[in-house]
């Protein structure tokens, strides 16, 4: 989520981002096609779409960040509300001033874990159970941060939460919801500079054994493995230049290939695993600034949530063609 113009009452400086330089496309890297937005939704509600999971039925569980709500949306459009997390009296969450839900995370078992930022102490990881009943805050993170992406590493029993402001990965318990400070280190901080957003890392995915990053305000996309103590390893950059970049999704079949969400430009961006990329979604196609993607087998889920453009939240569905010939 970076840095946005007016919306429900919070006012921030609009964040202008640069258009993403492309490479070619790699040869046997897969392709995307036929997108298709199967659902819109409200903008002057809230209904911001900011992060996905993916339910086995192939519904999309979705944060509405400004309306504080959990959606799920069916592959056909429908949508139905699954929760909403509580409100907060005089948030002051940084950069934002509002109370938003960010990053979601699906265990196997259907529970659902999602991220809330409010400048209080209700800052942290929330528990959504499969059966429904209320939300209910099993992490207290930083209130002065603001925890975005989310990932669940079931093995270990722990959640991986990106900090945007404090430039932090938190690493939280499921079982009794302590937190460490995992990783953290300039290439994970927010920029500086006049053009900076202050959103750090940002997206966050576990994938083959390791923690993958993006940092808004650098425009990478980094990979921390964990050691087999469950301590992060070396810190390496994977991709670079990727002016707004969000939240993203891995394509399987494909070990270490990207798909990208850059805000500003309207894009989704293919990164192969040497770095070079190519666009294969645009604002032709339906997005509007998007926030997050997720693959699953040949579908490609990307959400919307036009924070600049604030005319048309919503999600898209393409197909992904795992191969050339596929």
């Amino acid at each position: 989520m970076p840095r946005l113009p007016r919306l429900a009452g919070v006012t921030a400086v609009t964040l202008a981002l640069g258009l993403l330089a492309t490479a070619p496309a790699v040869g046997g890297e897969p392709s995307v096609s036929a997108p298709r937005v199967i659902a819109h939704f409200d903008f002057a509600k809230g209904q911001t779409p900011e992060n996905i999971a993916l339910e086995p039925d192939g519904s999309a569980d979705l944060t509405f960040a400004f309306a504080r709500k959990v959606a799920n949306v069916t592959r056909r459009g429908d949508t139905r509300i699954v929760a909403t997390l509580p409100a907060v009296a005089n948030p002051g969450t940084p950069i934002l001033g509002a109370a938003v839900v960010t990053g979601i995370a699906r265990a196997d078992d259907g529970t659902l874990y999602v991220n809330y930022a409010t400048g209080t102490r209700r800052t942290g990881i929330w528990r959504l159970a499969r059966h429904g009943g209320a939300p209910r805050q099993i992490a207290e993170l930083p209130a002065d941060g603001f925890p975005n992406g989310l990932a669940l590493d079931e093995r270990r029993g722990v959640l991986y939460a990106a900090d945007s402001v404090l430039g932090t990965v938190w690493r939280v318990s499921l079982k009794d919801g302590t937190r460490t400070a995992w990783a953290t280190g300039t290439a994970l901080d927010p920029g500086t500079g006049p053009d900076a957003s202050g959103f750090g890392v940002n997206g966050l995915r576990f994938h083959h054994g390791a923690v993958w990053v993006s940092n808004s305000d650098a425009g990478t996309v980094l990979r921390i493995p964990v050691r087999e103590d469950g301590s992060a390893g070396p810190l390496r950059t994977r991709a670079t230049g990727l002016t707004g970049i969000d939240d993203f999704g891995f394509v399987e079949r494909h070990r270490d290939t990207v798909l990208a969400a850059l805000f500003g430009s309207s894009e989704v961006v293919r990164i192969a695993p040497d770095g070079r990329r190519s666009v294969v979604l645009t604002a032709d196609d339906g997005l509007s600034n998007p926030t997050a993607v997720a693959v699953r087998g040949r579908s490609a889920y990307v959400t919307s949530a036009s924070y600049l453009d604030q005319d048309d939240p919503n999600l898209l569905l393409a197909r992904v063609h795992q191969r050339d010939r596929d």
